[in-house]
């Protein structure tokens, strides 16, 4: 066994994973998972720069993760970061900040990196099922019954400022990331007008530098976020035959999201959501409702984070253009993804 840690800054969130990892038997025991929402990528697509409120936000996060990991002696950190930090300026802000609290260098992965780890994090487990031909994974509403997981996989990750897409059997066979996640769609594409960010402290922004949010979207608005979340698949599709997957996986906090409220869950609940299968339709009258409700009405559902209650409908919608486009009839969701990847590539 080997102890490490695995940090995951995105767009939105900044996520650790401390575990014990034992590469021989495949086993990955977490000894501590834990997420803040930071916006790391507040304002990233409009000004091309990190904001010194967000970059304050993300050092505070880290100093938390700093003493965890100190006190669970993890031998070796990895702290990966992805579409914010890769797009920005003045990045080198970020790096020396990190540095100075955590010790250790982030890597600004590219696309495909990002992709090649959500696959080994989501599919570690996967592709043990899919090998023994069954296994028991929760169905909506809890339930739960013996399924067969066929190959090949496609892994979507929908991030805060892009979208990972990773095919594969066993191994990655194509790969592509676009910049379609639910912050970057929410700020082009959800606003009244002039500058546009969701609001970091979770609330609708209502000051002169925060441009509020429209509430609930227009129509004119979802049709324009529809057609350029459709040029973006068209871009994926170039490196990855969607409609080849046989299974569909969905990472990350939008996916997670959607399937806590499908699963009609009294509070956001981990072991519920893991693996559990969502269908088409059930993720089409969700998004609906949610690209038709007020902040208010979002804010009010249990599983909703806080700092989500702003971009859950932009996620929803990039959710749901995948399924159409691939042609699948049902999302297995994962709350193992590319933080689990991270881990996994420093295990030995």
């Amino acid at each position: 066994m080997k102890r490490v840690a695995a940090i995951d800054c995105g767009t939105n969130s900044i996520r650790l994973l401390v575990a014990d990892a034992d590469p021989r038997t495949g086993e990955l025991k977490e000894l501590d998972r834990r997420m803040q929402i930071v916006r790391l990528g507040q304002g990233v697509d409009r000004t091309g720069r990190l904001a010194p409120e967000a970059l304050e936000r993300t050092f505070a996060a880290c100093r938390e993760y700093a003493a965890v990991i100190k006190g669970l002696g993890a031998e070796q950190v990895r702290f990966v970061a992805t579409s914010a930090s890769r797009d920005a300026e003045n990045r080198e802000d970020f790096v020396r900040g990190v540095v100075d609290i955590l010790g250790v260098q982030p890597e600004v992965i590219t696309g495909d990196q990002e992709a090649e780890f959500s696959f080994t994090g989501a599919t570690k487990e996967l592709t043990a099922i899919g090998a023994a031909g069954a296994e028991r994974l929760p169905g909506e509403g809890g339930g739960g019954r013996r399924v067969g997981l066929p190959q090949p996989y496609l892994v979507v990750d929908i991030g805060g400022g892009s979208t990972e897409f990773v095919l594969g059997d066993g191994s990655v066979r194509a790969a592509r990331s676009v910049d379609i996640g639910c912050v970057r769609m929410t700020e082009r594409h959800l606003v009244h007008q002039g500058e546009a960010h969701p609001s970091p402290d979770h609330r609708p922004a209502t000051s002169a530098s925060h441009t509020s949010l429209t509430d609930p979207p227009a129509p004119a608005q979802i049709a324009a976020m529809k057609a350029d979340i459709a040029a973006a698949l068209d871009r994926a599709e170039e490196a990855v035959p969607l409609g080849e997957a046989a299974t569909l996986v969905g990472l990350a906090g939008s996916v997670t999201t959607v399937a806590g409220i499908a699963l009609g869950l009294a509070h956001y609940d981990s072991a519920a959501i893991h693996h559990s299968r969502i269908p088409l339709a059930k993720v089409r009258e969700i998004t609906e409702h949610l690209l038709t409700s007020t902040h208010a009405e979002r804010a009010a559902s249990p599983v909703i984070h806080p700092g989500r209650v702003d971009v859950i409908a932009a996620g929803a919608l990039v959710l749901l253009s995948v399924m159409e486009r691939s042609g699948a009839r049902e999302v297995v969701v994962s709350e193992h993804d590319i933080l689990d990847g991270i881990a996994w590539s420093i295990a030995g």
